[in-house]
C-alpha cells in the first residue's frame, strides 16, 4: 500500500471513529437527557468555612482551663454523598458532643427544595502548657522530679486529662510506657487507692455556695476515680468519689 493510499485509509478511520461516538452521545441525550459530572460534596465553602471555625473557638476558648491557643482543622465530607442544592447551610453542634479533639460538627440545609442533615468531621488542638516525659518511661516506673518536664501539649489530643502539678505526680507508678517528649495523662498513672472498707472516712457534700462534713464507714475500698459507698451515722448509705487519704466527696 503506498503511504498515500496509507494516509487516506488512517483518516477515513478517524472519520469513522468520531462519527460513532457522535452517535452514541446522540442517543444517551435521547434517552437521559444531558449529562453533567457530579460535584464532589467533600468540599465547604469559605463563608460555611468560617461559620464553622467560629462555632468550634466559642467552645473552646483561649484562657479556659489552661488553653493557651486553639486550632481547628476541618475534615471532609463522604465523597460519595451527592446533597441536593441549597441556599442556606447552617451549622450546629449535635447533642451530647464536645468541640474537643477528634469529632464532628452537623450540618444541615435551611431553605432548599430537599432538607438535608451531615456531619463534618473537625479536629480541635487546644494547647496549653503541661508535663511531658523527660526520657522514655518503661511501665512501672515510679516518678521523680527528673522524669517529667513542662511543654506545650495539645491537651484535647487524648480523652485522658492532661497533668500539669508536677507535685502531685511525684512518686506515682505508670501503668503505661511513655516515649520522651509524650504528654503525662491521668490515664498513664496507676489509680491510688485512699482508704479500705471498714475505714472510717470524712464525707464532704458540695453544693452551690455551701458544704457539709461528717464521717462514715467506707463499704467498698476508695479508688481513685471510682466510685466507693458509706455508711453514715443513722445507717443511710452515700456513693461518692475518694479524692485523698480518708476522704469521699458528694457533688450535689
Amino acid at each position: 500500500m503506498s503511504a498515500l493510499a496509507a494516509s487516506f485509509v488512517s483518516r477515513a478511520i478517524r472519520c469513522a471513529v468520531r462519527s460513532v461516538a457522535a452517535a452514541f452521545v446522540g442517543c444517551a441525550l435521547a434517552w437521559f437527557g444531558p449529562v453533567h459530572a457530579a460535584e464532589p460534596a467533600s468540599s465547604v465553602d469559605a463563608a460555611l468555612d468560617q461559620q464553622v471555625r467560629q462555632l468550634a473557638l466559642q467552645s473552646v476558648r483561649p484562657g479556659a482551663a489552661g488553653v493557651t491557643r486553639v486550632e481547628v482543622a476541618l475534615g471532609t465530607l463522604d465523597p460519595r454523598l451527592h446533597l441536593a442544592p441549597c441556599q442556606q447551610v447552617e451549622p450546629y453542634l449535635p447533642n451530647g458532643v464536645r468541640l474537643w479533639g477528634k469529632t464532628r460538627i452537623g450540618l444541615r440545609c435551611t431553605r432548599g427544595p430537599t432538607a438535608w442533615n451531615v456531619y463534618l468531621p473537625i479536629t480541635v488542638k487546644a494547647w496549653g502548657r503541661a508535663l511531658v516525659a523527660a526520657a522514655a518511661l518503661p511501665a512501672g516506673s515510679v516518678l521523680a522530679a527528673a522524669d517529667v518536664a513542662q511543654a506545650e501539649v495539645d491537651l484535647a489530643e487524648d480523652p485522658s486529662m492532661a497533668l500539669t502539678d508536677t507535685p502531685n505526680t511525684l512518686g506515682r507508678t505508670l501503668q503505661h510506657a511513655l516515649l520522651p517528649g509524650q504528654s503525662l495523662r491521668q490515664a498513664h498513672l496507676k489509680p491510688r487507692q485512699w482508704f479500705a472498707a471498714g475505714d472510717i472516712v470524712q464525707v464532704l457534700a458540695r453544693g452551690d455556695g455551701f458544704s457539709a462534713a461528717s464521717t462514715g464507714e467506707a463499704l467498698t475500698a476508695g479508688v481513685e476515680g471510682q466510685s466507693a459507698r458509706v455508711r453514715i451515722e443513722g445507717g443511710r448509705v452515700l456513693v461518692g468519689l475518694p479524692v485523698a487519704e480518708n476522704r469521699v466527696e458528694l457533688p450535689l
